[in-house]
């Protein structure tokens, strides 16, 4: 029995390091019409791939979020502009 929990886990993670290196995207629509009428339209696109992967695509958009950045410029959302 250890030897098989040892393997599933070995190719999970060849699954999770295959995936995380050449990346995998997954993209749907959804659309709610009535009565030929568009109530409501949902893009959906899922990327999953490593840091190093992402750059590589030109994909950094974390790097300007200031909630996951220190580098990122931090504006108060609430306040109005002083123009």
């Amino acid at each position: 029995m250890a030897v098989r929990q040892s393997m599933e886990t070995s190719s999970l993670l060849e699954v999770l390091e295959r995936i995380l290196d050449k990346g995998v995207v997954i993209a749907g629509d959804i659309t709610v019409c009535l009565s030929d009428v568009e109530l409501l339209k949902i893009k959906i696109r899922l990327l999953i791939a490593s840091v190093d992967k992402a750059k590589e695509m030109g994909i950094d958009w974390w790097e300007n979020d200031p909630a996951l950045s220190k580098n990122a410029e931090r504006r108060k959302i609430c306040e109005p502009d002083a123009h």
